[in-house]
């Protein structure tokens, strides 16, 4: 399987949109003198086998341009929540009519659960032609369910993050397996119960690593190295991840100052730092 981390950046990329902090100066005065390379971050988006995308950012369009992704032939997409730099679902009434010809894959399913799924009616309403309506279908989704797509299955649970019921994802093809806890906090006990019971190990694991160094309440929204250690040892011990298990960090802000050298250290700690464009095969 492959797995494309197409934006790595928390809400408000790096460097963020509207700040002017010291690290967010310093990387747009070297990003004016064509520096700075992994150390932009637009909004996050995973790409599996180039047909299932998790979230679908305001950014999207960005990364089909940068890094050659056909989003057309995204026929599945899994949403955690409904923030926007997570579902950005205005883009969707340009999926056909006279805005897209020769579609990849000729239908889009949204997974989204029912706060997600009000979002993307509200935002399209408007817009969309009915045209382009047929090529879209909502799906609503619930925590700790199944859903069997394709050569797909995927499993919803909770996240600690927001009051939106946002959802965490473990995805399977084959034998291969990703479990996706982006965005979280520190992983609820019911959702650790839940992957416990369903006895299946992750290839590969994604963790929020939003505040990187600072310190984190394990209340917060978000996680830092530390809690993402924590979550590994939690499931390491419940036999979801072993040695085997690539885990890979990503989500970040400009608060944490995401540079070179404090990646590295996270890297030390047995992490992959991921980064815009950055693919993996598991």
């Amino acid at each position: 399987m492959k797995v494309l981390y197409l934006g790595t950046g928390a809400a408000e990329g790096v460097p963020a949109m509207f700040c002017n902090c010291d690290y967010c100066r310093s990387l747009r005065a070297r990003i004016a003198r064509g520096e700075g390379g992994r150390e932009v971050r637009s909004r996050s988006q995973v790409l599996l086998d180039g047909e299932l995308s998790i979230d679908f950012p305001p950014d999207a369009f960005y990364h089909a341009a940068k890094f050659g992704v056909d989003l057309s032939a995204i026929g599945y997409l899994l949403v955690t929540h409904s923030h926007m730099d997570h579902f950005y679902a205005h883009d969707f009434v340009l999926r056909g009519y006279k805005y897209a010809h020769e579609m990849t894959a000729p239908q889009l399913t949204i997974f989204a659960n029912r706060e997600a799924g009000e979002v993307f009616r509200e935002c399209t309403r408007r817009e969309m032609k009915k045209e382009v309506a047929p090529s879209l279908s909502l799906r609503t989704v619930g925590a700790f369910e199944e859903a069997a797509f394709g050569d797909w299955r995927a499993y919803s649970f909770p996240a600690q993050h927001s009051s939106q019921e946002p959802l965490l994802w473990l995805i399977e093809r084959g034998d291969k397996r990703v479990l996706h806890l982006t965005d979280t906090g520190r992983l609820p006990d019911e959702s650790l119960e839940f992957l416990k019971m369903l006895k299946k190990r992750a290839d590969l694991v994604t963790l929020d690593c939003t505040f990187l160094w600072d310190e984190s309440d394990p209340h917060a929204r978000h996680m830092n190295v530390k809690e993402a250690l924590h979550t590994v040892e939690r499931l390491t011990r419940a036999g979801i991840c072993d040695d085997r298990t690539v885990k890979v960090i990503t989500h970040f802000s400009h608060n944490g100052v995401p540079s070179p050298e404090n990646l590295a250290r996270a890297e030390a700690c047995g992490f992959v730092a991921a980064y815009d464009g950055m693919e993996l095969t598991i």
